[in-house]
């Protein structure tokens, strides 16, 4: 108790924290939080200077429910009439998703979630999920929420925030909670969490619950107390009070060794003790707590067989499925069950049945507590276990239509799901079905995406234990596939990528299989350009071309336009990686088939948006990159215009970058650090990390190096930006980003330590693009140590460096993201301080025939005559010297 009034005392000297109480079922950490929210209301010292609110987060949760603890902690923070007018207001309430509700409550979310909602059932009718653009705006409510929260702190004395059973949290509330965690201490709103651990029973979220609060400790922002038993003065007093004329302090020691004092064992000790059945030792079997054990065995058996199948279906229990499950009447079982409430505890009846309950004409049962659900179900062996989840999946199958008009229930397609995964080898076809029907409703219905990907997971291992069928099976197996690695895309990290199952390119690999004995057109060029992504962080760069080049042929046989449309603008946003105007020409192809195809051009559909918008910004860059500076221009910026008007604007950031790149080759570093800073602030109002964030900040500190900003400042910006790429690790930016670190670090060098930090930087991305085969960054990376080694004085080592750039260059021709005439100076600098006279001579020549070439390509005249004059290296290039 002295830990938590030390985390509201705390609070009101202007220091928020966080503090989670832990311990297993039963030993009293809800107990602990009621009695310190009651203590702190009589405190006067507390009562004054702080709030302390209290929510419970609920083990039923789903994709209408996401964002329910946040909504929950909203209202609870609001006056009491302020709420109850709120729910008068939003009358229906009850059939409203908790986001829609929470779009009520918080400026501007329901605008996300509308669109969100738009964009995921277009990509899962196309295949094509724009993952890039749905994570990013899952993490802006996350910010939104987190936002109206510390302004609902703010609006009175700071609140200290209880929230107990965070083990059930939904996952995108744990965001939620993580965004507030990081604001402390300067937040007017602490956290304490009642956290359940050491059992199997705490909920479907508890391992992403733990790792986040793992994280939270180990950056010093969560202080955690595990409870233990009680002590033994403690269970004295209880076997006094519970137990009256026993007193006998043997007895208490007897009952502190044989529970280790777990408050819930000892409690059921002693009902036996009052029921006279437990006056001799008492002992504490290794399996079952006796305590329990002796109270299920003296049950009769009906009863005990209704229990087991209670304890099988969960921690609450339908009184009509454990009827229909073990052969009782409904109405014999519903009296043993109150029967058994009544005279042996064990169980309860709950209350607050929701309506598809009282549709079924059904009782609601649950456990005592979830120790005694635990040790119940643990009297059936694994083949009983496997027996009765069959027979409830069928049981609950067959009530799912009488649960209420429209389709079952949230909360019932869980049950069903979770007993057919259960159920044993006779399951698993049903059992895949019912899990992709979940993930998908997940991501549709409140952007669940996390809890999609759990049911993705779920239904492919479910169907890869099944025989390969050419059927329904494979079909599920490559549909659930498809899915998990769209929803996982942002995060995939290169060779050992994991998606929650195994290597993403294992499993592309296997839907591709699964694709091909269904012989399915459509799934097959689905299937194909989903493994060329998988093969582009795994493999690298020419196996998957070759992929992406079987997609857009697979599409082409399979007459969709859409599925042709979205393979040919990712094979044309690949493609310029190893051969530039190779790659210009796709783009453009897939440009002229947007125009002629009246289908693609329909505005409602945001996957067809996305890849329009993608494949404009890309023949932008790549038109820059290969020195039509004029054209590049004219559509970079109608494509960044265009895109602050929309509503999602998930690739503002990609086409400000592309922007940004052009103003800086231009000579406009005014405007360069103008957009670079606009897309900073979109990425960061948004919320949470993201790779072309990091490049972003990169790129800026290029720029703020240039403008003659200050080292520390520039060195600061360009490592915050490395440091996010390494979290991100989106595969194409990695050594793109790595080599501007290096660049700053080089520009800025002090003395021969950064030059080794440079050098070991451009090390590291050709070992890193030698697997990849990204040559663009692999020639940067050689002019860069080129350029650390002639600094050195190393002369020769650093024109032998500077060949090897001109070789990969020579024989692959311009790159995009990369400078040709940029190349071509500093190889002539070295090869020329190398006393090559001659050779550097004529690459001085090429790389002024590369600048004007470019300048030609300019029609304003002021532009070009800016980018003669006042982009230094062109200047250099020109004149012939670096001006030192």
């Amino acid at each position: 108790m002295s830990r938590l009034s030390g985390v509201a005392r705390d609070l009101a000297a202007g220091r928020a924290r966080a503090l989670a109480v832990e311990g297993g079922s039963g030993m009293g950490k809800s107990a602990l939080l009621a009695a310190f929210a009651r203590e702190a209301e009589r405190d006067p010292l507390l009562a004054g200077r702080c709030r302390v609110v209290s929510v419970r987060c609920h083990p039923d949760g789903g994709p209408d429910t996401s964002f329910l603890l946040a909504l929950e902690a909203l209202l609870a923070l609001r006056p009491a009439a302020e709420t109850e007018s709120f729910w008068r207001r939003v009358g229906a309430a009850a059939f409203r998703s908790v986001p829609e509700l929470l779009g009520l409550v918080v400026p501007g979310l329901q605008q996300l979630v509308a669109v969100g909602r738009e964009v995921t059932e277009a990509a899962m009718r196309t295949g094509s999920l724009p993952g890039d653009s749905l994570q990013p705006q899952q993490a802006a409510m996350a910010t939104q929420v987190a936002e109206a929260l510390r302004a609902e702190a703010a609006s009175g004395r700071p609140v200290v925030l209880l929230v107990d059973d965070i083990q059930y949290v939904d996952l995108t509330s744990l965001q939620v909670l993580d965004l507030l965690v990081a604001a402390m201490p300067g937040q007017p709103l602490s956290l304490v969490l009642g956290h359940r651990t050491r059992d199997g029973l705490a909920g479907d979220n508890a391992e992403a619950v733990a790792e986040v609060l793992q994280g939270w400790e180990s950056t010093g922002r969560l202080q955690r107390e595990q409870l233990s038993g009680l002590p033994a003065d403690a269970v004295d007093e209880l076997v006094r009070l519970r137990v009256p004329g026993a007193g006998s302090t043997t007895l208490s020691a007897r009952l502190s060794e044989a529970t280790g004092g777990h408050p819930i064992f000892v409690e059921q000790l002693l009902r036996l003790l009052r029921a006279g059945g437990a006056e001799g030792s008492v002992a504490l079997p290794t399996e079952l707590p006796i305590a329990i054990s002796r109270r299920f065995h003296r049950l009769a058996e009906p009863v005990r067989d209704l229990l087991l199948s209670g304890a099988a279906l969960g921690q609450s229990f339908l009184s009509r499925a454990v009827a229909e499950a073990t052969g009782v009447p409904h109405d014999e079982a519903v009296e043993l069950l109150r029967r058994t409430a009544r005279d042996h505890g064990l169980v309860r009846e709950r209350a607050d049945r929701p309506e598809w309950v009282s549709w079924l004409a059904s009782d609601l049962y649950e456990f005592e507590h979830a120790a005694l659900r635990e040790g119940i179900y643990g009297e059936l062996t694994a083949a009983q276990r496997e027996r009765r989840h069959a027979e409830l999946a069928r049981v609950l199958t067959t009530l799912a239509p009488q649960a209420g008009p429209g389709e079952p229930p949230w909360a019932l397609r869980l049950d069903i799901a979770a007993q057919l995964k259960r159920g044993g080898p006779a399951c698993r076809a049903d059992s895949a079905a019912a899990h992709l029907g979940l993930a998908r409703d997940a991501a549709l219905n409140g952007l669940f995406f996390t809890d999609a990907e759990r049911h993705c997971s779920e239904a492919i291992e479910a169907a890869r234990r099944l025989p390969p069928d050419g059927g329904d099976r494979d079909r599920r197996l490559a549909e659930a596939t498809e899915l998990l690695l769209s929803l996982t895309e942002v995060r995939w990290r290169g060779q050992g990528a994991r998606a929650g199952l195994s290597d993403i390119d294992a499993l592309a690999a296997q839907a591709e299989e699964a694709a091909r004995r269904l012989a399915d057109p459509r799934l097959l060029a689905r299937t194909a350009l989903q493994r060329g992504k998988t093969l582009m962080a795994t493999q690298g760069l020419e196996p998957s071309l070759a992929k992406l080049r079987e997609a857009v042929a697979l599409a082409e046989r399979s007459a969709d336009p859409v599925a042709l449309f979205v393979a040919t603008v990712e094979y044309g946003r690949q493609l310029p990686k190893s051969d530039l105007r190779a790659g210009i020409e796709v783009l453009f192809r897939a440009e002229e088939m947007y125009a002629a195809e009246p289908d693609l051009g329909r505005t409602d559909d945001p996957v067809l948006q996305h890849a329009r918008n993608l494949n404009e910004m890309q023949l932008g860059v790549n038109l820059f990159d290969l020195g039509r500076f004029g054209e590049a221009y004219g559509r970079l910026t109608r494509c960044a215009a265009r895109l602050r008007s929309e509503p999602l604007r998930a690739e503002l950031p990609i086409a400000l970058n592309y922007l940004a790149q052009l103003h800086i080759a231009m000579g406009e570093d005014g405007e360069a650090e103008a957009v670079l800073v606009e897309a900073r602030e979109f990425e960061e109002k948004r919320g949470g990390d993201s790779g072309w964030h990091a490049y972003n900040t990169a790129l800026l500190a290029t720029v703020l190096t240039r403008r003659g900003a200050g080292r520390e400042a520039a060195r600061e910006l360009a490592e915050a930006g490395w440091l996010e790429t390494e979290r991100t690790w989106l595969a194409n930016l990695v050594p793109i980003v790595r080599n501007l670190y290096a660049e700053v670090v080089l520009e800025t060098a002090a003395g021969p330590g950064d030059l080794e930090q440079a050098e070991r930087l451009a090390l590291a991305t050709c070992a890193e693009t030698e697997r990849s085969g990204m040559t663009r960054s692999t020639i940067a990376a050689h002019v860069l140590r080129s350029r650390v080694l002639l600094l050195r004085g190393a002369v020769d080592e650093a024109a032998a460096v500077a060949r090897v750039a001109l070789a990969i260059l020579d024989r692959e021709g311009d790159k995009p993201a990369l400078r040709t005439e940029e190349v071509l100076w500093y190889a002539a600098e070295a090869i020329g301080a190398a006393g090559e006279d001659a050779e550097a001579g004529a690459l001085l020549e090429r790389a002024r025939a590369e600048v004007r070439r470019k300048a030609a390509s300019i029609d304003d005249p002021e532009r070009r005559r800016r980018f003669l004059a006042e982009v230094p290296l062109n200047r250099w290039i020109l004149e012939g010297t670096d001006g030192d």
